[in-house]
């Protein structure tokens, strides 16, 4: 049965099951010479996938500011030109950037930068508010996290932003802030079939949050396009991959990874999906909760992915053969070269 739409935690904003990823669609940018984008873009098929997404139903388009150095938020207001009333804009704040070099320059936890943020993004989304604002430094200590609350609520009160959350896969960052932030309505975290986050789910529904899915593919592992023989451009992300991106190693498919991909994609095709709408359709099975934000860089991906939206969840037994599958990944003692890295990225 299809699920179109689903409410952002305790906001009452309503928006599409399926959101759109926008960090590739920032194009490259680097901290030194580690590249943090996902190589070079299209910037007009950039603009018509957004377009297409709009089209094909998807109202959630999730940025930050530091893709692209503030290039990903500028493309999105293009693509939305027109159509901002249709569009429901999340974005991130806490890193620092140069624009001009395309640089990541640091961060910043204070309530004075939390305030020229949004302005600056507000600027590039040229747009007069945004819907869900979003702390980016996932290991922010709770005590500073929480000195930012009361900013939040006066850029709430002044109509700049509607609600926020925190991009964070710690369980207890996230339930502090859902404990005592009023206008906290959503946390962002890591969330696949290859990788479970039952503790954070949890959290969810504990403190009636929207669970957004960043990584929901896999990083592309989970589209089925990659293989061993697989390699990745320096200029990629990917292709680079710092410590912390546990997918992909020396510019290829981690094996482990692949070796799981493998283990569940017969069950997740099962009933004439493509991989990657099997992977969306777990997530949806998995929580009311949830909102996968898979990136799209072209009107291809786009398609694909909103075909998912209109199947739907997993129905019960797939997702039940899926999880039968999975039982003895997540059970056995994974060599140390199969444990995934931690703590979280600092980056993007």
């Amino acid at each position: 049965m299809a699920v179109t739409t689903r409410m952002l935690g305790r906001s009452g904003i309503e928006v599409s099951a399926l959101g759109m990823g926008c960090w590739a669609i920032g194009g490259p940018w680097s901290e030194g010479t580690q590249p943090l984008g996902w190589g070079k873009v299209d910037d007009d098929e950039s603009v018509r996938a957004v377009r297409r997404a709009l089209e094909e139903g998807i109202t959630l388009f999730d940025t930050a500011d530091t893709y692209g150095a503030g290039h990903s938020e500028r493309v999105l207001a293009r693509a939305l030109a027109g159509r901002r009333d249709d569009a429901v804009i999340a974005t991130k704040w806490g890193y620092t950037f140069d624009e001009a070099s395309r640089q990541a320059t640091g961060e910043d936890a204070s309530p004075a930068y939390l305030r020229s943020a949004v302005i600056a993004s507000l600027r590039r989304l040229n747009t007069d508010h945004i819907d869900l604002y979003q702390l980016h430094l996932a290991d922010l200590s709770v005590p500073r996290a929480q000195a930012l609350i009361g900013t939040c609520e006066d850029l709430v009160t002044e109509g700049l932003i509607r609600a926020y959350g925190w991009s964070t896969d710690r369980p207890d960052r996230a339930a502090a802030f859902g404990q005592a932030a009023a206008g906290a309505t959503a946390v962002q975290h890591a969330l696949s079939v290859l990788r479970d986050a039952p503790e954070l789910l949890a959290v969810c529904d504990k403190y009636d949050l929207a669970s957004i899915n960043q990584g929901p593919l896999g990083m592309g592992l989970l589209t089925g396009k990659y293989t061993a023989s697989s390699t990745l451009p320096r200029d990629d992300v990917r292709g680079l991959a710092p410590a912390w991106l546990g997918w992909f190693r020396g510019g290829r498919p981690a094996p482990e990874w692949l070796r799981r991909v493998g283990a569940v994609r017969a069950a997740l095709t099962a009933d004439g999906r493509t991989l990657a709408q099997g992977a969306l359709g777990w997530i949806w099975a998995r929580s009311g909760r949830t909102i996968p934000i898979p990136g799209c860089r072209t009107v291809a991906q786009v398609e694909e992915n909103a075909a998912a939206l209109h199947r739907g969840p997993l129905p019960v037994d797939q997702f039940a053969e899926v999880e039968r599958q999975l039982a003895a990944l997540r059970t056995a003692a994974l060599r140390d070269a199969d444990r995934p890295h931690w703590p979280r990225p600092t980056h993007p």
